[in-house]
Formats: C-alpha cells, structure tokens, sequence
C-alpha cells in the first residue's frame, strides 16, 4: 500500500512536468519589423563596382531571402511596394594573411564592402547605410582551381552574413 502511494506521487509530479512542459510560454526570439508601417519592400537588384562578375546577384538574392525568410514584409516590385532597397558592392579586397617560409600565401582574407539606400515611401524618408562590411578568410590550396572554390565559398559566406546584417540593421527597434 505505502508502495503504491509513492508510485502514484512519483507518477502524478511527472504528469504535472509533462503538462507544463507541454503548456509553457512558448518563448522565442522574434525577428524585427521594418520602420514606420512599412509591409512590402522591393529589393533592386545591386550595382557592382568590384571585378567580381555575379556578385551583385548573389549579394541581392541573399537579403532578398533573408527579409521573405522573416516573414513580417512582402516583396514586391518597385511601385507597389512601401519601401525600396537598394545598394551597391562598392569593393571587395584581397590580403594574404598567413606566408610559408618562402613567402607564399598560405591563407587569404576576403573583405567585401556594400553602401545600402533604404526609401520608406510611406513617410518619404531615406536611410542610408554605409560601409557595411565582412570578412572571411580562406586556405591558399596548390591547386589553384581548388584556391577559387574556397574565395567563392567565403565569398557566399559574407553575402550569408551581410544579408542578416542589413535585414537586422533595418528592423532593429532601439
């Protein structure tokens, strides 16, 4: 009998642990809203001042993700939409940052640079965002097809990065 009393106590805090654990606040963190009402946007696609052909498109695909990803903005095109986007890849730099003995590069740091215009056409206001940058670094291989494959790869992982800057830089509330 005494048992059985412990079994059922034991029982009943574990059903009350799954019940809360099943009812609880449902916190998460929640991603910003544009400024002042702004619910649809238009993404132009960038200029590219650097010598990286395609760049400019990868860059604009990537924050066009990251704001649909968000969920809180539609994308439109540009006369229907509230706000405009635009920006440019003013640079991208190239600088060795780790040397053999004999001095060749053994590991290369790629930093690219982008100026951002953000028009809210609903209260007629322009933001700009200016030297918005990221670097990433990248092995030097023997193979120089091999050396290419790793600078483009870091060259996506900046734009991955810059992406959720721009979209955090324009939606943060404080």
């Amino acid at each position: 009998m005494k048992n059985r009393k412990i079994i059922i106590k034991y029982f009943s805090i574990i059903l009350l642990v799954l019940c809360f654990s099943l009812n609880s606040c449902g916190y998460r963190f929640s991603r910003g809203r544009l400024p002042e009402g702004v619910k649809s946007i238009c993404i132009q696609v960038f200029a590219n001042n650097t010598g990286e052909s395609g760049i400019e498109v990868l860059f604009t695909n990537d924050v066009i993700y990251e704001f649909m990803n968000s969920g809180n903005v539609k994308i439109t095109g540009g006369e229907d939409a509230d706000a405009i986007l635009s920006g440019t890849v003013k640079s991208m730099r190239i600088q060795g940052i780790t040397h053999d003995p004999e001095q060749s590069s053994l590991e290369r740091r790629v930093t690219i640079n982008l100026d951002l215009k953000f028009e809210n056409k609903t209260i007629t206001r322009v933001q700009f965002l200016k030297d918005v940058s990221e670097s990433q670094a990248y092995k030097v291989e023997s193979d120089k097809s091999d050396t290419e494959n790793n600078r483009r790869d870091a060259i996506e992982k900046i734009s991955k990065r810059l992406a959720a800057t721009i979209y955090n830089r324009l939606t943060s509330d404080f």
